[in-house]
């Protein structure tokens, strides 16, 4: 709404309040607490020239009457009690509002396609309006105020309370008079920018039209304040599942299910209502109010506290926009606590996508009020339920409602990033794309946990155990061991948010914002929708937390038996915090701030490390299953390390190499690491990062330049000294990724081009990741995870390095058997010849290695 004029900046004379309002005011003043915005309303703008003013309201009500005069007061403005000059309004009053508190005709239930019961304007503006028509020199400065007691979701006194918070429904005087009693000194009155009378009705439009448009404005304007103050609308699952249905996509949908079961019109629509219903979240502002209650002694007990960085910046780019929280999935925990935190930070909680094998009884009903709907795993098959899930989805976006998903699809069950699926992110952008008027913001979260609930699982599935079914007897039965247990700290950061108008203009330069209709299929969708979902994962990378155990498990897998002399893993740890702190990943990314000591103290704490005495110095390490499950934790930050571990690999099995060697092995194996760790850089700087970490590595003495010829030849030290271990301790958690690499190579090269096709190969390099982890040191589990292959084959084939020939099988030539051989600088004789021999043929089985 344009504003005409500002606030007066000096005090306005109140004159002799009503008896009644000095009476009512007194006996309702220690129940009510304003906080007035702005601070001072007549300081934030010169002064109007004596101009009369007149208030309006979003509704009538003798509270709201009591709470706009003694705000006024309060701030120094003309009385609402006092008439205007000639009381045009005839009622001696200086306010006026858009509608009765009448809950009975503003229902949000009321059917679409019937009239409204109530008048759609005030007549009193119609009043004032004709009073300007009247008297040329009448200019009243309508100043619109919006008054909540109560806000929602702020933190109240009680669950109690929140039953008569502010919301989106209008209450009848009992039910107001309740709210004052319990949330009074939580009130809000926020005055927005005066509106000039005179200058509507200079516009000269007939004076129905006039009092229809600026009471529009005026409703649109109060709609925006309440948005903005208590969020969007959370009460209207029936109306929501109602614009569903009544949507032209779903009735074509409907139609088309009916003839394909050839069925009555009646049943597919009685379908797809229960479609809708199975979807669609219930949110409820007193069951989240109950969650917190019970949620934050749970996270005092069971966690050593929740750090967040960085949502202020989010709180300063979210205004105006449509925002969805794409956070990493890790447990199950995420969007509980993410929920919690935006709460207690006074946002309004989004509705989070939720998988259906969620919904169990009890759990799913609360779920569900928190904000949660439902989708099944898999919609193929089903263009009646993807068509009503993804017209929900529309309907969500285009009403302003925050929303959270997880690209990944599922949890990371090995602490990697997982390649993201682009179905809620696509469906997103459709909803965007066909109602292209709130601005979409992306806002990826990185959680970090120092231990998880899910641990023991994971480890089965990892094993090879099938992943077990959720139930309500596993949840109950567990939170006994939950609440006993300590699960160190957890980091929530907030990262940089991606605008999704920025994106469209990058990979869609030729669309020019007209709305796309959903039958309209452009040449960019795929791809912007790809580019979306990396960029996603990108971003939760450039924003993660480096935890204590991340340090831990960083040097303490790098060793055959997982265990460390106390003082090779501090200086271990100490290097790994240098290494940080001069080759910064990105701004967002956050260090613990402890000391290797504290470290290894905080390890033994929680349980994850073990300390052996020995005369000669103690020695810490991690055993068995554990290990295991740190490895979870060194691959939650692996990305940040992966310059240095370049670095390091390439000095695993060579003393000597230049640094031009290492820079352009170092491009050509980037794209690779790039699509498996969702890395920022570009190829050049990438190697300009290796340049930066070489000069690093030379001042801590793990590399020496030996000379300057070809940019400088780099070695270091010979035999087992310390140097050489801290080096060897960097490299080898991206070593696991080049015998991954030469695996695949050595498959297809084995079994020559036009032999296997991509879901073969995967299998074969699986087999083959496995014996080798067999026949060698136990290697990380996700060493034989197929997904990592795939997207390795993937990266293959984009680059044109291997292709589908006519019969859908992988081809290549020898620009391979070049990549093969740069593999071999890297890998040691050994471990190339094991490699080679277990490597199986396609339908035989693998060889056995001596």
């Amino acid at each position: 709404m344009p504003p005409a004029a500002p606030l007066p900046a000096v005090r306005m004379p109140q004159g002799r309040r009503p008896w009644w309002a000095r009476l009512l005011g007194s006996i309702m003043a220690p129940w009510v607490q304003l906080t007035i915005e702005p601070e001072q309303p007549a300081e934030h703008a010169p002064e109007i020239g004596g101009r009369p003013v007149c208030y309006v309201l979003e509704d009538y009500g003798l509270s709201n009457a009591l709470i706009l005069e003694r705000a006024c007061r309060e701030a120094g403005l003309p009385s609402p009690l006092q008439p205007l000059p000639g009381d045009p309004l005839g009622r001696k009053r200086a306010y006026v509002a858009l509608s009765r508190r009448n809950a009975s005709a503003l229902t949000p239930l009321q059917p679409l396609n019937t009239a409204p019961t109530s008048k759609t304007h005030s007549g009193s503006l119609a009043r004032l309006l004709e009073a300007h028509r009247r008297q040329p020199s009448l200019d009243v400065q309508l100043v619109p105020v919006s008054i909540f007691v109560g806000r929602a979701p702020d933190k109240s006194s009680g669950w109690f309370s929140v039953l008569f918070s502010e919301n989106w429904t209008l209450v009848g005087r009992f039910r107001r008079l309740l709210a004052i009693a319990l949330n009074g000194r939580d009130t809000l009155v926020r005055f927005s920018p005066p509106v000039s009378l005179r200058s509507i009705v200079d516009e000269g439009l007939p004076s129905e039209r006039t009092v229809r448009k600026l009471s529009r404005v005026l409703r649109t304007h109060f709609r925006r304040i309440r948005a903005a103050v208590i969020g969007p609308d959370l009460s209207t699952r029936r109306l929501l599942v109602d614009q569903v249905l009544a949507s032209p996509s779903v009735k074509e949908s409907i139609a088309d299910q009916a003839r394909r079961d050839n069925s009555k019109l009646a049943d597919a629509w009685r379908k797809a209502h229960a479609f809708a219903y199975e979807i669609a979240a219930d949110y409820s502002h007193p069951v989240v109010r109950s969650a917190s209650f019970l949620l934050a002694p749970v996270w005092n007990r069971i966690y050593r506290g929740v750090l967040v960085h960085h949502l202020d910046t989010l709180k300063q780019a979210a205004p105006g926009h449509e925002v969805v929280y794409v956070p990493c999935h890790r447990s199950h925990m995420d969007y509980l606590l993410l929920s919690y935190l935006l709460y207690s930070r006074g946002i309004v909680p989004p509705h989070i996508v939720a998988g259906i094998n969620l919904n169990l009884p009890v759990v799913g009903t609360l779920l569900r009020k928190g904000g949660a709907f439902f989708i099944r795993r898999s919609i193929r098959g089903s263009a009646l339920y993807s068509a009503v899930l993804g017209e929900y989805v529309a309907q969500l976006v285009a009403g302003g409602y925050s929303i959270e998903y997880f690209v990944e699809g599922g949890r990371s069950r090995t602490g990697r990033l997982l390649p993201p699926k682009g179905g809620m992110v696509a469906m997103t952008l459709r909803a965007f794309l066909r109602q292209p008027t709130r601005p979409v913001l992306f806002q990826p979260i990185y959680i970090g946990y120092e231990k998880l609930m899910e641990g023991n699982s994971y480890l089965d599935e990892l094993t090879g155990k099938p992943k077990e079914k959720e139930s309500i007897w596993q949840l109950v039965t567990g939170i006994p061991k939950v609440l006993r247990s300590n699960y160190g700290q957890v980091v929530v950061n907030f990262g940089e948010p991606i605008r999704l108008n920025d994106v469209l203009a990058e990979h869609a330069p030729d669309w020019n914002g007209r709305p796309l209709g959903d039958e309209e299929k452009p040449a960019w969708l795929s791809d912007t929708v790809d580019a979306l979902a990396e960029r996603i994962q990108v971003n939760v990378n450039r924003a993660a937390d480096v935890n204590p155990i991340n340090l831990l498990a960083l040097a303490l897998l790098s060793t055959p038996k997982h265990a460390m002399g106390e003082a090779d893993l501090l200086a271990q740890i100490a290097l790994s915090k240098k290494l940080l702190a001069e080759l910064p990943y990105s701004d967002r990314v956050t260090v613990t701030p402890h000391s290797p000591q504290e470290i290894v103290a905080h390890g033994e704490e929680i349980g994850t490390l073990t300390r052996i005495a020995h005369p000669l110095g103690d020695v810490i390490g991690v055993s068995g299953d554990n290990a295991v499950l740190l490895s979870y934790f060194r691959n939650n930050v692996l990305h940040l390390f992966t310059a240095a571990s370049w670095i390091a690999c390439c000095f695993q099995n060579n003393r000597r190499m230049s640094l031009n060697g290492v820079l352009r092995l170092g491009r050509n194996v980037y794209p690779f690491l790039q699509a498996e760790l969702f890395l920022p850089w570009s190829e050049e700087e990438f190697a300009e990062r290796l340049s930066r970490t070489v000069e690093v590595f030379i001042r801590e003495g793990l590399l020496e330049k030996v000379t300057e010829e070809e940019g400088g030849i780099l070695a270091r030290n010979a035999g087992q000294t310390d140097e050489v271990f801290r080096l060897r301790a960097i490299g080898h958690s991206l070593q696991q990724a080049f015998e991954r690499y030469y695996i695949a190579i050595s498959v297809l090269v084995k079994n020559g081009p036009g032999t296997l096709g991509a879901g073969e190969l995967e299998s074969l390099c699986q087999l083959a990741a496995q014996r080798l982890s067999l026949l060698y040191a136990p290697a990380a589990p996700e060493f034989f995870d197929k997904t990592l292959f795939r997207g390795f084959i993937q990266k293959l084939r984009e680059m044109r390095l291997v292709w589908l020939d006519e019969n859908s099988k992988l081809a290549f030539d020898s620009r391979l058997d070049a990549w093969a051989k740069d593999a071999k600088v890297i890998l040691g004789r050994e471990l190339r010849h094991t490699i080679e021999k277990i490597s199986p043929e396609s339908n035989k089985p693998a060889p056995a290695a001596g």
